[in-house]
């Protein structure tokens, strides 16, 4: 990769925040140059230290003192949807709990009946303008979850429409399979029932199609108990699917140990996770996805347990949520505040959580994230003085370019 003949790019004069593995900090290499082969990159140094090139045939780009990090992960949405929520979040300020909304039919179950309304070129030409949103801050690589469709055919659907954005924009998106997340009203008083179908039927069927990357379960007193989580989480290791979920939101039903023990990617959410809880990721290499726009917009006032994560050396990612109910928010930077000021991160911290990080959580480690030799050229270019800028404020937008396997895209 060291070979400079085969260098296709190269960045000169910029300052990296490598966010590499057992860095400090950023992984800051100020003075810098990162040079580019076949969409991975070939290399990075000191100016200083940058080998002889052919400058005829490499495509020099001089940074101008500009900041270069990782493109940004978003690990966590669910941007294929029909309709919105407007109504329950007026709901939502005169008083009505998110149970209470949930109860009385609306909360998922109410995306769901527009979700099944809703054609494949609807939701696609709806979700395109959220991805495109958080594509232009810098974002590279996201994950969509379905779960609104909540039977085999909608449930195709969403997770189809997904894949369809990714020919759409420049993002590599990993779906994952979220059957498991609320009751539909077809099967209301008969969960197990509803359970065998995501098992039985869904996964099999959207396994043989190549739909999903993942399974995830939301498992809470709204959601699914620890049994039926179970039952999903045995069918998706039987169809070789990665696995991750929703849990310890709403209370502690000790999901996050059960998905450990299934060597799961991530546990997300997370506010009401016990020591156990986190000393059972840590042991399993889990990463902890903290969500703070659902916590912000449902003002919740339970923190995820930051100090037990630390303490225990658990990898925390950082993601939007993105979804009509509970995070109609689309914005990574006001994530990357909200991860500091509401649950009290340090910049460098929530900046590993949307790169290195997130990558960890979407099973991507080895090749998203970090700009390090042989990972992807995924990479951002920020008119900024330092890293903690991209934390510090939101609402002008410091990205100046943006470069998804080598290419420029932005």
């Amino acid at each position: 990769m060291n070979n400079s003949e085969q260098w296709q790019s190269l960045f000169i004069n910029v300052n990296l925040a490598s966010m590499a593995e057992g860095s400090n900090e950023y992984g800051a290499i100020a003075h810098a140059a990162l040079a580019i082969s076949n969409g991975k990159i070939a290399w990075l140094g000191k100016m200083e230290q940058l080998p002889d090139y052919d400058k005829n045939s490499v495509n020099v780009i001089d940074g101008q003192g500009r900041w270069l990090t990782p493109g940004l992960i978003d690990c966590h949405t669910h941007l294929v949807y029909g309709g919105n929520r407007a109504s329950e979040f007026e709901m939502r300020l005169q008083g009505k709990s998110y149970q209470e909304i949930a109860s009385a039919g609306g909360g998922i179950v109410s995306t769901v009946t527009a979700t099944r309304a809703a054609s494949e070129q609807e939701l696609f030409d709806s979700a395109l303008p959220r991805l495109r949103s958080l594509h232009q801050q810098g974002v590279t690589t996201i994950e969509i979850k379905s779960g609104y469709g909540l039977d085999t055919v909608n449930e195709i659907k969403m997770l189809t429409v997904a894949g369809q954005l990714a020919t759409s924009l420049p993002v590599t998106i990993k779906r994952t399979f979220l059957g498991a997340h609320a009751l539909p009203n077809e099967y209301k008083g008969n969960s197990s029932g509803y359970i065998d179908v995501v098992c039985n039927e869904m996964i099999p069927k959207i396994t043989a199609e190549k739909l999903a990357d993942a399974v995830d379960v939301f498992c809470e007193g709204i959601g699914f108990n620890i049994v039926e989580t179970e039952q999903v989480f045995k069918a998706a290791q039987q169809h070789n699917l990665s696995i991750k979920v929703h849990a310890e939101q709403l209370s502690n039903l000790g999901g996050t140990e059960l998905a450990a023990s299934y060597q799961a990617l991530s546990s997300d959410h997370i506010e009401f996770l016990d020591e156990a809880g986190v000393v059972a990721m840590a042991k399993s290499g889990m990463t902890a996805v903290l969500l703070p726009g659902a916590f912000y917009f449902l003002r919740e006032t339970q923190l995820p347990p930051i100090d037990l994560l630390r303490k225990h050396n658990v990898a925390m990612a950082v993601a939007t949520d993105a979804n009509p109910g509970t995070s109609p928010i689309h914005s990574i930077q006001l994530m990357l505040n909200m991860a500091c000021t509401l649950f009290r991160l340090t910049p460098a911290e929530a900046l590993a959580g949307v790169t290195r990080n997130g990558a960890k959580a979407l099973g991507l480690a080895k090749q998203k994230g970090q700009l390090a030799v042989g990972f992807d050229a995924d990479i951002a270019v920020w008119n900024i003085s330092q890293p903690a800028e991209l934390c510090y404020q939101y609402g002008v937008n410091p990205l100046a370019q943006l470069y998804c396997a080598g290419e420029q895209v932005i």
